[in-house]
């Protein structure tokens, strides 16, 4: 009798990171199979239906015993510090999260053989050969990306099973964890001119298909895979796509270069990802101007 109640019993999936922009988005997408357990520290938040749990995850004795309590059938790491900036002026600070709690992570998932994925970035690469592959080289150009290389590599060294997810450019729409799309939007709505890059190009996804993604690429193996979105365009071009679809006119939009912005982390100028491997496996994210309808047809 305990063993077909057991078997009943909705498989536990522990999300580091669900405060933030994907983690809110993998919380809210995996309730459909799994009991959903959100880790969180900087940012205390509610998702309905979600165990949410506070841990540093940079303390070992505090992550282990997390583990222990909630004994997950499977983890999706996605706690980060993803600001490049903040990477480049902070790197001691940003390497105990960005690294050092991803390699505790898996070494506490190789004592329990539970699938593990982390989530990386396709700032691994330097924008110069695209789109990348899951084999193509790494070869990162701003402390973020270096940090996410060190991540990949350590965790995979702790845990050989780790799966890693490299992510592209994401949008939507969450209160609490804004991305760049928002931004956008605040600016236009305010009747500012809005300056975007036409020379650096990304394949962008909205965060509920990047959050599938990731739930359908979950238990399928380890390695790596690339979960871009169909489309590869510029800043600029991504900013075309936002105002027509809020009626606002194309005039707002002001095209620059990189060269014209002082960044204080270099920026790779192309990494598309090739996202061939993900698409065979049932992965079908909408174009950006499908996702940006749906997004804003109910905001």
């Amino acid at each position: 009798m305990l063993g077909s109640q057991d078997a009943l019993r909705p498989k536990k999936l522990l999300i580091t990171g669900a405060s933030g922009f994907l983690g809110w988005h993998l919380c809210s997408e995996a309730q459909s199979d799994w009991q959903v357990f959100g880790v969180t520290y900087t940012h205390d938040i509610k998702v309905s239906g979600c165990s949410m749990v506070s841990v540093d995850l940079r303390d070992f004795a505090s992550l282990k015993q997390l583990m222990q309590a909630i004994q997950p059938d499977a983890v999706i790491h996605a706690a980060a510090q993803a600001r490049p900036h903040v990477c480049q002026a902070q790197p001691q600070a940003t390497f105990s999260i960005n690294v050092e709690a991803s390699w505790l992570l898996a070494a506490l998932c190789a004592d329990q053989n539970i699938p593990l994925l982390l989530i990386s970035t396709d700032l691994v690469f330097d924008g110069q050969h695209p789109p990348y592959s899951e084999t193509d080289a790494v070869s990162p150009i701003n402390r973020y990306g270096e940090q996410k290389v060190m991540a990949e590599q350590g965790m995979v060294e702790r845990y050989p099973q780790t799966l890693i997810c490299r992510m592209p450019l994401m949008f939507g729409v969450v209160p609490h964890a804004p991305s760049f799309m928002q931004s956008l939007i605040q600016k236009l709505q305010a009747g500012q001119p809005l300056p975007l890059f036409e020379d650096e190009f990304r394949t962008p996804v909205s965060g509920f298909d990047a959050a599938r993604g990731v739930l359908m690429a979950l238990g399928k193996g380890k390695g790596y895979i690339h979960l871009g979105g169909p489309d590869r365009m510029s800043r600029y071009e991504f900013g075309q796509h936002l105002v027509n679809t809020l009626g606002f006119p194309i005039s707002r939009l002001q095209g620059c270069l990189q060269a014209d912005v002082d960044c204080s982390a270099p920026r790779p100028a192309d990494v598309s990802l090739d996202s061939s491997l993900a698409f065979s496996l049932g992965y079908a994210p909408q174009s950006v101007a499908q996702a940006l309808s749906c997004l804003l047809a109910v905001t």
